[in-house]
């Protein structure tokens, strides 16, 4: 899953941007900021291009309607990584002395421009094109990060991925990851896309600890190809999956809202709040109803 490959790039860029504290002059943090992040940008598509886009035949530009592969699980994916290179603009800008306004709107901004230039690219590639579908889910992702910050001021609910390692690469390696790193940016399977909210938030007056969430998630099981499943692989029959889409719920840590003295720790929370924690989950899906999870990941 390539775009959130480069989420994960822009998220050690950005820990690394936030963390110097030393440089106390704004005017420098815009330069550190407008240099840093051309730099990031640029070879972040460099990467994607020379890894993905250069191995393929290039046509006209052209659109695709991919809304029937993975389930939507790709689509999860797309909201998931705007949402998420808006929230780290938005932060970037902040830390450079920009005001909130201007922050919020240069976050979201930086969330769909980024993704819709990957669809651009998609767009010129003889094999698919860009697809509205993943337009559109680009657009939710930056518009739940600016409507939150505009009107909370703050993010109560935050979009969060998990992964669990899957059955389903075995039977077609080249479309879902031939090794367990491969399969954590290609195997669909294994990945969950969380909406996670922060309680304390939504009831400041009650007990609640700070850093208590509850997360609903979303994961499609089953796959073995993008619309419909392969029956063989290189002569090898495929053994028949039903298609399941599965619902959760599931508690959850803010990150964010853990306290730390450690400059350390406290940017490495920041780094992990992305990713949702394992944790107890009850399940419902269209197969077999209502599962309980003692931990899912």
């Amino acid at each position: 899953m390539k775009k959130t490959l480069l989420i994960c790039i822009l998220a050690v860029f950005g820990l690394s941007l936030f963390g110097q504290d030393s440089i106390i002059n704004y005017e420098k943090r815009k330069k550190i900021l407008t240099y840093g992040a051309t730099a990031a940008y640029a070879g972040s598509m460099t990467l994607l291009y020379q890894a993905w886009y250069k191995n393929y035949k290039q046509s006209p530009f052209h659109f695709y309607n991919d809304n029937d592969n993975w389930m939507l699980a790709d689509k999860m994916g797309h909201t998931f990584t705007s949402y998420q290179i808006s929230r780290l603009g938005h932060g970037a800008s902040k830390w450079a002395g920009y005001p909130e306004n201007t922050s919020v709107w240069v976050g979201g901004a930086t969330g769909f421009v980024f993704q819709t230039v990957i669809e651009v690219l998609d767009g010129f590639s003889a094999g698919w094109g860009a697809s509205p579908g993943d337009l559109a889910a680009n657009t939710l992702g930056s518009a739940l990060f600016i409507s939150q910050q505009k009107l909370w001021q703050q993010q109560r609910i935050t979009i969060k991925l998990s992964y669990h390692h899957t059955k389903f690469n075995n039977y077609r390696p080249d479309l879902l990851g031939s090794n367990e790193i491969e399969s954590i940016l290609k195997d669909y399977n294994g990945l969950t896309i969380w909406l996670s909210g922060n309680l304390k938030s939504f009831w400041p007056e009650s007990a609640l600890p700070d850093w208590l969430n509850m997360a609903v998630g979303y994961n499609a099981y089953g796959m073995t190809g993008a619309s419909s499943n392969s029956m063989s692989y290189n002569g090898n029959p495929i053994p028949e999956f039903d298609r399941t889409r599965r619902f959760l719920l599931s508690p959850d840590i803010d990150w964010t809202n853990i306290e730390s003295d450690s400059r350390f720790v406290t940017m490495l929370l920041k780094g992990l709040s992305f990713i949702k924690l394992p944790a107890p989950a009850l399940e419902w899906n269209q197969k077999n109803g209502l599962r309980v999870h003692l931990v899912y990941f």
